[in-house]
């Protein structure tokens, strides 16, 4: 895995905006951003935020999920790690951290107002948006709906656009009530993942 060569990764890298923040919830943690994109970068996966396995590591989606999605993408870790290939950008590039209850929460709004629309004018060459779950499909698309509603409407949206739900073993009751969701919308998927990747 090679470093980040883009600019603003490197500011995204350097960011404390919410160290206050971070600093008020039940974990009381310190700031680490995982910007993880370079550009010229074809596929652009785009999530919600790090999770605090992904904060200890440093590397996104180094958990049950990413192993999940990257099935669902047809994409060997290596690749998928590629950085000049592929591109995570999550609505937060921070862990928020969680509340009293331990529950996960939501991306700072601020993180989003300051960097994505730069980050997303450093990445020209993306042919592939893969939005998973409702925070990123809201920013990408300007849309609110149910994960059913959204996913299920990939047809108006393939081949440039496909939204998932998060692959989070919490959504697995979802995936057993929505077979078409692996029957129709993953071979789509990964024949749209192959021919952009064989296109590098």
């Amino acid at each position: 895995m090679t470093a980040c060569a883009s600019p603003i990764a490197a500011r995204i890298a350097g960011c404390r905006l919410c160290a206050s923040r971070f600093a008020a919830t039940a974990t009381r943690h310190t700031p680490r951003p995982v910007p993880w994109f370079a550009t010229g970068a074809r596929v652009l996966i785009a999530g919600q935020a790090p999770g605090a396995r992904v904060h200890a590591s440093g590397v996104p989606f180094d958990d049950a999920s990413g192993d999940r999605l990257r099935r669902w993408l047809g994409l060997e870790r290596s690749v998928f790690y590629d950085r000049s290939r592929v591109a995570i950008v999550p609505m937060a590039f921070c862990f928020p951290g969680y509340d009293a209850r331990g529950s996960d929460l939501p991306p700072p709004p601020i993180c989003q107002k300051t960097w994505h629309d730069r980050v997303m004018a450093a990445l020209p060459d993306i042919r592939l948006r893969v939005l998973v779950g409702a925070h990123a499909q809201r920013y990408h698309l300007g849309m609110r709906g149910t994960v059913t509603q959204v996913v299920g409407d990939w047809r108006a949206r393939a081949p440039e656009t496909f939204a998932l739900p998060h692959p989070s073993w919490r959504n697995t009751g979802w995936l057993k009530k929505n077979p078409w969701f692996e029957d129709e919308v993953l071979p789509a998927l990964r024949a749209r993942v192959e021919e952009v990747m064989q296109d590098d």
